[in-house]
């Protein structure tokens, strides 16, 4: 009998992992695989997002323990098992100059500290393959760019006994990858695609935004998988998120017939391998099917 797959997804709140890669996530699980979710916060400096529950005074009286409430919705619509990491959300700061980040939040952890409960995982989970989000956190909020941080240090040590010694046996992952879920180029093509329906599309002043030449460029998609039949997966977990995701927002306003025609696949950009494969691919696992590991 063939070892178990297992994949490992590391992100910095809830509701991150369904709206980045999730359909991958409920694909993988319905072929066997074994997945881990794992959230670096608690999302406890969250606002409320969705305009329909704003004011809501049994929403805004314990929303981190709401939240906690609606990752686990999310990862059973999802099929994957989920892990608190256990750290406090560093807020996104605003203003000019930009505030101190708060005592004791996830972004002001030393490296080593904020690590080590990942290579512990990592360690007790065995991941073949980690997803994580590129050095730039795919967009600037202090705990993404953190979550980039532990996941490198963590694919990079778990394997080394010498590295954090006391969080357990070694284990060396084979494959991380970074999301490349909101790139130019998927945008652009739902933009045009919903234009051409002779539907309103909410993506236009998102792609206005990054016409200013300050964005950074896009990331290399190395690997594209399908996920036409797990959209509406991914739509139920983020659903789940009822606090941060509005039922009636852009998230939803491309049809998912629409989105399996112009752009059917889930996109990652290959950051660290072990194996070899040949590039592009269509699956994480690429390379490690016929070499998986106990």
């Amino acid at each position: 009998m063939a070892e178990q797959l297992r994949l490992m997804a590391v992100h910095a709140h809830p509701d991150d992992e369904s709206s980045k890669g999730a359909a991958t996530l409920a694909r993988y699980v319905d072929e066997g695989v074994d997945v881990l979710v794992v959230s670096c916060t608690g999302g406890e400096r969250g606002d409320v997002l969705n305009p329909k529950l704003q004011g809501d005074p049994e929403v805004e009286r314990d929303l981190p323990e709401l939240r906690r409430k609606e990752m686990a919705n999310a990862a059973a619509a999802l099929g994957v098992k989920h892990h608190w990491l256990g750290f406090v959300d560093s807020g996104l700061p605003e203003g000019d100059p930009l505030p101190p980040l708060p005592e004791g939040c996830f972004a002001a952890q030393p490296l080593e500290i904020a690590s080590a409960p990942l290579v512990r995982l990592v360690r007790e989970f065995r991941p073949h393959v980690m997803t994580t989000y590129n050095e730039l956190g795919g967009y600037p909020h202090p705990d993404h760019i953190m979550t980039h941080k532990v996941s490198v240090e963590a694919f990079e040590s778990a394997g080394d006994p010498t590295r954090y010694p006391d969080s357990g046996e070694p284990w060396t992952p084979l494959k991380l990858y970074y999301d490349v879920g909101f790139s130019r180029g998927r945008m652009t093509a739902f933009h045009e695609a919903l234009l051409a329906a002779g539907k309103e599309s909410p993506i236009g002043e998102w792609l206005k935004a990054r016409e200013d030449g300050t964005r950074p460029p896009e990331r290399e998609i190395t690997t594209r998988v399908n996920i036409v039949g797990w959209m509406d997966r991914r739509d139920e977990a983020l659903r789940s998120h009822a606090t941060q995701i509005d039922p009636d927002g852009w998230f939803f306003a491309i049809p998912n017939d629409m989105q399996a025609q112009v752009w059917p696949t889930d996109d990652f950009e290959l950051a660290r391998s072990l194996v070899q494969s040949e590039l592009p691919e269509d699956d994480l696992f690429a390379g490690i099917r016929d070499r998986a590991r106990v």
